[in-house]
Parts: C-alpha cells; structure tokens; sequence
C-alpha cells in the first residue's frame, strides 16, 4: 500500500514538473554514426530511426558534444564537428526534441582528468585564450541559428571540476584564470542571442555524489559572480558513491543556490563490467538497468521545490564503442527494458 501511494504521489509531481519541461534526455552523439556506418536500431525485432525510438518512450530532450577540431585527433577518430552536430540536431529538432548542446572546448575528450587545448588554441596567452573561447562560442551558436537548430540550453565546458583548457585554467591554483574563460564561454552565447531567446547556462561537474566538492565548487563560481542558470551534475555509482550520497547532493546543491540541478550524465550496465570485484548497488543486468534509471529519476523528482530538473543518459546509442555494455541495446541492436523507465509519464 506504501508503494503504491508513493507511486501515485511521484506520478502527480512528474506530470506537474513535466508540464514545465522536465527532462527527459539522452546524449545520443553518436547516433549519427552509428546509423550512417549500417547499424540497424530496433524495437521488438523492427528496425526504426534511433531518435524515434527514444520520443516514442517519453524522451524530450537531446545533448549532443561538439568538439573544435576532432579531426586533428587520430586516436579517439571523434566524429562530432560542428557539420556533424548541426544534421543530428536537425534530426532531433524536426521529431520536437530540444537540444542542450555541450562545449568540449577540445579536439577530444573533455573531463576531469584532461582538458586539453584545442591544437589551433596552442601557445595562446590567458588574455587570447578568453577572446578565442568568445569567439568561437559566439561563431558557432551563430552557425546552429543558421540553420535552423539554435541550443535551447548550453553548456560551457564538460565536467569542469577541475578547470579546462590546461594549463592556464587548471584548478584549483588558476581560478582567476578559469573564471575568466567561463565567463568568455557564457558571453559568447549571449552575443549570439539577437534574434534568438538566449539559451540557459548550464555549469557541469561531475560530483553528484560530493556535497562538499559541490559546496566548494559553486561558492567560488558565486564568489567570481559567474551568471549561470542550471547547475548539470554527473553521476555514475563506482566512481560518485551511492545513491544516498546523490540524494545529499542535489537536495544540498538546490537549496543552497536556488538553481534547477540536473543528472546531466549518468549510465549503468547492462552487463558485468564495473562490479567484477565488488558488491553492485543494482544488478548488472538489462533488468537492474532500468531499476537503476528508476531509482535516479525518483531522487531527482523529490528535490526540494521542484528543483530537480531532470535526467540524461550517457550515449545510450553507441555501438561499437568501448563503453558498448552502457547502453540501451543489445548486440543485434534491439531496445532493452531500460527504455520503458518514463512511459508511465508520458502523456499521449
């Protein structure tokens, strides 16, 4: 009888808050080349666009990466430029996703231990490297408006715990420095914004589990008086502690900044990978998937004052990477039960 109540109360504050744009996200970056190279996405043995797969269970919202020059790379062979990340979004646009669009600010990967430069930004000052990130923020916000796919929210830098664009803004002894070029990023959005609604900002570590990191991090982001919107936390088990510590976290970080907190990224496993040696807080399973995004979704919408904006899945549509056995389907492409975690939300 319990569950059931607190079942039908959580189904009451997801329609409330889903009336106002909760989140219902995955990164699918990859997508597009997954399906240009022949992957065939499907649904109960029939294939179907991967995107379409996704808005029939519920998903609004579409985060897509862009790197600067990821062509220059030759190790990770990274496809999302700017040319690649416009046709996906269109994609997603024309079905009614919105697009949060994240700035690696890197010809590859961005996160907490490496930020690296892009190769073009080399040998920079800290005074050129701030008009560079304005500048290319601004040009390529610019280059979405173009055609048609302008971010409905932006975030500048990916899990910037520990600063980006290393050297100059690694933290924390360059925060006079990292706080300059967050501020570049955030105004380049903004001088894109003349025949547009500026998107939201979005500020993204990944210390979902760490109340006293986020504590520290965004009272010195206040001190530097960085205008955000959204605080982006990532999150996942058997790197940021348990879901108790997540819980302590968001429930902190809403309170003390009066900001919408949002799961930006978390994943689990499908299969055994991460908890070979170790006691798993769900099974590592396609069932203890979905209980997983379950259980997460169920944090989030019981942050205090509806704060709690919502989730997005890390790159459930990603085959052949090396992170494969996070993601939503199977070896013959087929969606696992983790798909259905919102469809008793959706309204249709």
């Amino acid at each position: 009888m319990k569950n059931l109540v607190l079942l039908s109360f959580l189904l009451l504050v997801f329609q409330t808050i889903y009336s106002q744009d909760y989140m219902v996200g995955a990164d699918l970056s990859f997508v597009k080349e997954a399906e240009d190279s022949g992957f065939v996405f499907k649904e109960n043995g029939k294939s179907k666009p991967c995107i379409q797969i996704f808005k029939d269970h519920g998903y609004n919202w579409i985060r897509l990466r862009l790197f600067h020059s990821p062509e220059l790379d030759k190790k990770y062979k990274l496809p999302n430029n700017l040319e690649y990340t416009i046709a996906l979004a269109k994609k997603a646009k024309t079905l009614g996703f919105k697009f949060l669009l994240d700035y690696h600010y890197s010809d590859v990967w961005a996160d907490p231990g490496k930020q690296f430069i892009p190769k073009s930004w080399e040998g920079k000052s800290p005074v050129e490297l701030e008009q560079l990130v304005f500048e290319y923020t601004r040009s390529t916000m610019l280059e979405f408006q173009k055609a048609d796919v302008f971010p409905d929210m932006v975030q500048v830098g990916n899990e910037i715990s520990n600063g980006m664009l290393w050297p100059i803004g690694k933290l924390p002894d360059n925060w006079d420095n990292f706080a300059a070029l967050l501020k570049a990023g955030i105004n380049g959005v903004k001088a894109s914004c003349a025949n547009n609604p500026c998107p939201e900002i979005m500020v993204h570590i990944d210390k979902g589990g760490d109340k006293d990191f986020t504590k520290y991090f965004f009272d010195k982001i206040k001190n530097y008086n960085i205008e955000y919107d959204v605080i982006g936390q990532s999150y996942y088990p058997w790197w940021h502690g348990s879901l108790l510590d997540l819980r302590e976290c968001l429930n902190f970080a809403s309170k003390s900044y009066n900001k919408d907190i949002i799961v930006v990224e978390a994943a689990y496993n499908f299969r055994l990978q991460e908890y070979k040696n170790s006691k798993a807080p769900f099974p590592e399973t396609p069932e203890g998937q979905k209980e997983f995004l379950e259980e997460i979704n169920t944090i989030i919408l019981s942050v205090p004052n509806g704060r709690g904006r919502g989730v997005f899945w890390w790159e459930p549509a990603a085959p052949n990477r090396g992170f494969e056995s996070r993601t939503f389907f199977d070896k013959e492409g087929n969606v696992m039960p983790v798909i259905s975690v919102f469809d008793k939300y959706t309204r249709h």
